[in-house]
Formats: C-alpha cells, sequence, structure tokens
C-alpha cells in the first residue's frame, strides 16, 4: 500500500539530484522518524542524516539512533552546540531548560543547525501536520532561510499510517515508547504521555512551548 507513496518520494529526490541539488535530512530519531529513515535508506544511503544532539537526550535516544543507522546503513552525523554546556547556565547557575527553554533550544538545536543549512540546497525533514499549530501550516515544499528549500515529504501522513508502515517493513519502535513516551526529546523537557495528554504528547509539560526553533527559526513563514 506504500509503494506509490515511497515512488513519489523517490521520484522527487532523484529530480532534486537531477537538478544539480545537494541534499540532506535532519532526525530526532523518534518512532515516527523511522518510516522517513527507510524511505531514505532505499533511495540513496549517501544522503547525510543529521542528529542534534543537545547533551540532554534520554540514553536509550542515542542507543536507538545507532541501531536504526546500523540497521538501515545510515549516514548519520550527530552534531552538537558550539556553545559549551558551563556557558548554558542563568544567573543562579541552573541550567537554561529550567528556566528559559527557549534560550536552551536556540543554543542547542538552532545554532548547530544554521551552518548545516548553509551547505545543502534541499533539506528533508519529517515534520507531519499533526504535530503543533506551526506544523499545521506547513507545505510540502518551501523556501527557508539561506536559500534552502524545504521538503516534507510525510507532512499529511497520520499516527496510523507511521504505524502500518512500520508494521509492513518490520521496523522497530523507539525503546520509551513502551513506556508511555510518545514525542521524545530532553530528558529535563519530556514527560510520559499519560501525565499531560493533551501537551503535544508530553513534550515541554507545563508550558505553552510546542516547538524547539529549528522548525520556526528557519522557515520563511
Amino acid at each position: 500500500m506504500f509503494r506509490d507513496r515511497i515512488a513519489e518520494i523517490h521520484d522527487r529526490f532523484r529530480h532534486f539530484q537531477d537538478s544539480g541539488k545537494s541534499l540532506f535530512a535532519s532526525s530526532s530519531f523518534q518512532t515516527h522518524s523511522i518510516p522517513l529513515l527507510h524511505i531514505i535508506s532505499e533511495f540513496d544511503r549517501d544522503i547525510p542524516v543529521y542528529f542534534l544532539d543537545t547533551g540532554f537526550h534520554f540514553p536509550e535516544t542515542r542507543v536507538f539512533r545507532d541501531l536504526i543507522s546500523e540497521l538501515l546503513h545510515l549516514n548519520t552525523i550527530s552534531i552538537e552546540s558550539p556553545v559549551p554546556k558551563i556557558a548554558q547556565r542563568d544567573d543562579n547557575a541552573a541550567f537554561l531548560f529550567s528556566s528559559d527553554p527557549d534560550r536552551c533550544c536556540y543554543f542547542n538545536k538552532v545554532l548547530p543547525m544554521e551552518p548545516i543549512l548553509m551547505k545543502y540546497d534541499v533539506w528533508i525533514s519529517g515534520v507531519r501536520r499533526g504535530q503543533t499549530r506551526h506544523r499545521k501550516g506547513l507545505n510540502v515544499e518551501e523556501r527557508g532561510i539561506h536559500n534552502t528549500l524545504r521538503y516534507h515529504p510525510l507532512l499529511d501522513w497520520s499516527t496510523k499510517m507511521i504505524w502500518e508502515y512500520r508494521q509492513a517493513y518490520h521496523l522497530p519502535e523507539h525503546p520509551l515508547e513502551a513506556e508511555g513516551y510518545l514525542s521524545i526529546g530532553c530528558v529535563p523537557c519530556t514527560r510520559k504521555f499519560l501525565d499531560y495528554p493533551e501537551k503535544r504528547d508530553g513534550r515541554w509539560a507545563g508550558m505553552s512551548k510546542e516547538e524547539c526553533g529549528i522548525h520556526t527559526e528557519f522557515s520563511q513563514k
């Protein structure tokens, strides 16, 4: 049931490459990330897949990243913030995730991603409309900053489609999903879905925050 969708995405990848454009992907290596990574691996395993390693991830996420990268033979590249952790503290010497999570995300997500955007023509991202209010207004293809074209091939996929794709291709899920974590970011800002069902499946619990910044700061919307 997914062959036509995969073929359509591959055709778009091929069009970009035939036009002389360079491609890269970003991934958080969560369960919902796996279909797009699998599609990329079937087309061209040399396409770089960047993982933003904030230094605050669950150990299970790093293990899962390595497992999926090996399973799919991905060209995974981990990048870190240029700002050392000692400089990511507030006036009380507490890490910024406790007092200014937007600033924390800026240091650990936005800053390390910007030089990547300057190197490539097309950014492949697995964002979906059903995830946040901002993503609901995105298009499949959009202009981003630094003249980068953003390509969102799974934008209209539902959670059910993600599950069905994994079942069809026997792809694993993030180990923390079975424990109730459905959207997995950094340890300090992630809670189990059942504890905070109204807030993006447990991300940034108790806050109005829905985005880390890379899909808002680098969008021309």
